[in-house]
């Protein structure tokens, strides 16, 4: 049973309650806890977007992250039976667990028009996307009530590990003056340990395979670094460090973003600056600068430690055209240059899909 909230008001030796009343209209109080999300007593949060269609044609009232990757369905109970919202929460819990980097990139760049969604999660958390995201989630329902069988509904998927609570507002009307005053069936700070279905964790790295965004453009195209043999970015600090994180023998999987992935290889050497990366052609060893690349300004900054391209010299196993691109929904994207790759699903999908010992 959740805390009950009163409100007294002291006035001399009078006391007086001020009683609650029903809020107006559920789409205020949408619209107050969008504007400021942290009334919840979830901590930071940024919205990815109010109203989110689902892939069955539903909308989740809110949908948000947290500044750990973690995605929180916020839904209001508006004119619906108890019942009825909690099967809703419990539907879009399903939808949601699988949603891939990209997708709730798209999802948030189409609620916010002209946002970048890793930069507005900096801006927002003062930090990068984590390499993971979504790996856990948490249904949170909005409502004044619940009636005590639906209660019990709740409390019995929470006993299984379902990440749902219940968040009870009382609006309050003292003269002119308006309150919200809150209050949860369960302390929300007790989910957090075991949040998301079956508290679910990182899969082991197994110390070999990486993700590497090819971020194609001026500075680099995806069918010279077939043609030549290399991974590369650059121009800016945190984009050369990545490339420092392939080493000899690490097998790395080339990902084109909203394409695909293209292409496996084992690193042969590490990163250099592409004014010091050679290529053979008829058995002379060439400048890559010297040779005839799509990327045409590859060169760029090539003196500035800092700014320049660095290339990671790569022997592909299997490279192919990016029209050739393989993609399932519910594989690892991220907006990291270089990541760990350890969710079992990509590897399996990736395995069956290229032909590499």
């Amino acid at each position: 049973m959740p805390v009950k909230f009163g409100l007294w008001r002291v006035d001399g030796t009078d006391v007086l309650r001020v009683p609650p009343r029903v809020i107006e209209s559920e789409a205020r109080l949408e619209k107050i806890i969008e504007s400021r999300i942290e009334i919840l007593g979830l901590g930071d949060l940024l919205v990815i977007g109010p109203q989110v269609m689902t892939d069955f044609a539903k909308r989740i009232d809110l949908l948000a992250i947290d500044a750990e990757g973690d995605l929180y369905v916020i839904e209001l109970k508006k004119d619906r039976t108890p019942r009825d919202v909690v099967a809703q929460a419990l539907e879009y819990g399903f939808w949601v667990r699988d949603l891939s980097f990209e997708a709730v990139s798209d999802l948030f760049e189409k609620n916010h028009p002209g946002e970048d969604f890793a930069s507005a999660f900096i801006d927002r958390f003062e930090s990068e996307v984590p390499e993971v995201v979504n790996n856990d989630h948490h249904l949170v329902i909005v409502a004044t009530g619940l009636d005590s069988s639906t209660e019990q509904i709740v409390e019995y998927v929470r006993g299984y590990g379902v990440p749902i609570n219940v968040l009870f507002f009382e609006y309050l009307f003292d003269e002119d003056r308006e309150y919200l005053a809150r209050s949860w069936m369960s302390d929300p700070a007790l989910d957090l340990p075991q949040a998301g279905a079956g508290n679910k964790k990182q899969p082991t790295w197994n110390g070999v395979d990486f993700f590497v965004a090819i971020g194609e453009g001026r500075h680099r195209n995806w069918d010279d670094m077939r043609e030549y043999g290399y991974v590369s970015a650059g121009q800016g600090d945190k984009y050369r460090k990545a490339m420092f994180k392939l080493f000899e023998g690490a097998r790395v999987w080339a990902e084109i973003p909203s394409t695909g992935y293209v292409g496996v290889g084992v690193v042969e050497e590490p990163a250099v600056r592409v004014a010091d990366f050679n290529v053979e052609i008829e058995g002379k060893s060439i400048p890559l600068l010297e040779c005839p690349v799509r990327a045409n300004s590859l060169g760029e900054n090539a003196d500035d430690e800092e700014l320049s391209e660095y290339l990671v010299r790569v022997r592909w196993l299997d490279a192919r055209p990016r029209e050739q691109a393989v993609w399932e929904k519910g594989m690892f994207a991220n907006q990291n240059v270089v990541a760990k790759l350890r969710q079992p699903f990509t590897l399996q999908q990736l395995s069956e899909s290229f032909d590499f010992e």
